[in-house]
């Protein structure tokens, strides 16, 4: 019993990673150095909305592992190679479902018209809030951005 739970936890901090920063402050490494465009605009809708990570199966392997070894106690023999692969089965349908879980954040998706009257879409996290009608800068290249202009 306890190493299941053992197995329990660290699959719960394995998944608890998958989720990606959002927010309009975070910057991959590979972003850095790059040029990006900006274009002035100004906030026309704002709506909170929910995001979650990319189907990455990393939760259903992660916990066919756990499952199949936590199983794999059960029984000797025949019995052992039976609790292993329905160990298995249960551990990626449970891993599957903790990963959408331990991934969902959070978001705000913004409508902006662009100073040349375009309008864009974007999707980000909520560590900026803007209102319609408020002045903003639309930054874009490898990852986009708006963020309130000063």
């Amino acid at each position: 019993m306890k190493n299941k739970l053992i197995y329990s936890v660290g699959l719960a901090v394995l998944l608890s990673g998958c989720a990606a920063n959002i927010n309009s402050d975070h910057y991959a490494t590979s972003s850095t150095g790059s040029v990006g465009q900006v274009m002035p605009c100004t906030v026309v809708s704002v709506r909170q909305v929910n995001v979650s990570s990319s189907d990455s199966s990393a939760g259903s392997m992660l916990g066919a592992i756990g499952g199949g070894v936590a199983g794999s106690t059960i029984g000797h023999g025949r019995g052992s190679v039976l609790g292993a692969l329905g160990g298995a089965a249960l551990g990626a349908i449970a891993g599957d479902f903790a990963e959408g879980e331990l991934s969902k954040q959070a978001g705000v998706e913004y409508i902006v018209k662009l100073d040349n009257g375009a309008m864009r879409t974007i999707t980000q996290g909520t560590d900026v809030y803007m209102q319609p009608g408020q002045k903003c800068y639309l930054l874009y290249g490898n990852q986009s951005r708006v963020i309130p202009a000063n």
